[in-house]
C-alpha cells in the first residue's frame, strides 16, 4: 500500500492552517507520499509548491478545464488521438502523488473514475495509422504489475505498434514503486521508453537515482519532460543543475513545457519569453545534451510547437505561433498572477 501523508499530518508538521488548504482539496484532490513530503524544507518552497494545496487554484483565472481539447480528441473513452501517427492511452486517473499544476486537473483524483480498455485497444487496432503510444493518465506504473504486464502484452500484439511510451512522475515522488521485479517485466516487452517528470534539482535524490539506475539497466531509454513553474524552477541556476543532473541518472533532458493554460493553475505561469531567454542562456553553458525543447502545446488540440524564434514571434496581443501544419496560431500569454 502506497505510504502516504494526510493533510492534516503536513499541516501538523510545518505548523500550517490546515482548513485553507482542505477547501482547495475538496475541488482538487490531494495526495502526497511520504518520501516526497521528506524532500520539503519549509512551507512555500520548491517541493511544497508544487505538491500542497494552495488557495491561488480557487481564483478566477479566465482559463479552461481542458485548453487543449482533450475530450473532443476522444474518439472512445480514454484514448487520446491528436496526432495523425501517436495517441495517448489513459491508464487511469491516480497518481502517487498530486500535482498541483496537472494539465488533467479535472480529472485526476477525481472520484472512482476508471477507464474500460477494451473499446480503446480495439479503436488502436483499427486504425493502422498509429503507430506511437504513450501510456499515460495517471500513471501506469501504480498498476498492478501483472496488470500492466497483460496491457502491454496485448498492445504488443497489434502489428502496426511500433513503439510504446510510458509517462510516469513515480522516479520523482515515489521511486520505491521501481522494484527489480518491475523493471525485469518491462525489459520483455522492448521497444519500450519512458520519460519522467524531475522539476526541481533537489528531486535527484539517491532514491530517484536508484530508480533511474534500474530502469536503465533494464534497457529502457529515459527522458525528462520538465514544466517551467513560476517559483520553481524559473531560474537558470536552478535548471542548470536540474539538466545536467539529470543526465547523470542517465536521464536525457527531452521537453522543457511552457504551462499549459489549464484553470487553476495561473500563479505558476510564466511569459513565453522567460522560458526564451532561461533556455538562450543555458547554451554555451552546459552541454547541448542538457538542453531540452522548449515547447507550447497550443489551447485547441493543436499540438506541440518548439519555441524557436522561426516558430513564434510576439506582436501585440501575444504571440504569432506556427502550428505543425504550418498555420499561424495567435496565442494570448496572460502570464502570472499575484
Amino acid at each position: 500500500m502506497m505510504n502516504t501523508l494526510t493533510l492534516a499530518e503536513l499541516s501538523a508538521r510545518f505548523g500550517v492552517d490546515p482548513f485553507p488548504l482542505e477547501q482547495v482539496a475538496a475541488r482538487y484532490p490531494f495526495r502526497l507520499t511520504r518520501y516526497y513530503a521528506d524532500l520539503i524544507q519549509a512551507p512555500g518552497d520548491p517541493i511544497w509548491r508544487q505538491c500542497v494545496p494552495d488557495l491561488a487554484e480557487l481564483a478566477h483565472d479566465g482559463q479552461l478545464t481542458d485548453p487543449l481539447d482533450e475530450e473532443r480528441l476522444s474518439p472512445v473513452p480514454g484514448l487520446i488521438h491528436r496526432y495523425p501517427d501517436r495517441a495517448v492511452l489513459l491508464i487511469s486517473n491516480r497518481c502517487a502523488a498530486y500535482c498541483r499544476f496537472c494539465m488533467r486537473k479535472r480529472q485526476v483524483g477525481c472520484g472512482n473514475l476508471r477507464f474500460t480498455r477494451d473499446p480503446a485497444i480495439e479503436y488502436l487496432a483499427a486504425t493502422p495509422q498509429i503507430r506511437d503510444l504513450l501510456l499515460s493518465g495517471g500513471d501506469p506504473l501504480l498498476l498492478p504489475l501483472d496488470e500492466l504486464h497483460q496491457l502491454l502484452t496485448r498492445l504488443q500484439r497489434i502489428p502496426h505498434l511500433e513503439i510504446i511510451r510510458i509517462g510516469s512522475r513515480a522516479p520523482v515522488t515515489a521511486p520505491d514503486l521501481i522494484t527489480p521485479e518491475l523493471c525485469r517485466m518491462l525489459s520483455g516487452h522492448h521497444p519500450l521508453y519512458l520519460n519522467t517528470h524531475f522539476n526541481h534539482p533537489r528531486e535527484l535524490t539517491p532514491s530517484a537515482a536508484q530508480a533511474c539506475g534500474l530502469l536503465a539497466d533494464a534497457g529502457i531509454p529515459l527522458g525528462n519532460q520538465t514544466v517551467l513553474l513560476r517559483g520553481v524552477n524559473d531560474n537558470q541556476e536552478v535548471l542548470a543543475k536540474l539538466f545536467t543532473g539529470l543526465l547523470r541518472l542517465r536521464v536525457r533532458p527531452y521537453y522543457l513545457h511552457q504551462m499549459d493554460l489549464v484553470r487553476g493553475t495561473a500563479h505558476f505561469r510564466t511569459p513565453l519569453a522567460r522560458g526564451m531567454a532561461l533556455v538562450a542562456g543555458l547554451r554555451g553553458r552546459v552541454s547541448g545534451m542538457a538542453i531540452p525543447h522548449l515547447v507550447v502545446d497550443l489551447p485547441g488540440g493543436q499540438g506541440k510547437v518548439p519555441l524557436l524564434a522561426e516558430t513564434a514571434r510576439q506582436v501585440e496581443d501575444g504571440w504569432l505561433v506556427q502550428t505543425m501544419a504550418g498555420a499561424q496560431v495567435l496565442y494570448r500569454d496572460p502570464g502570472p498572477t499575484s
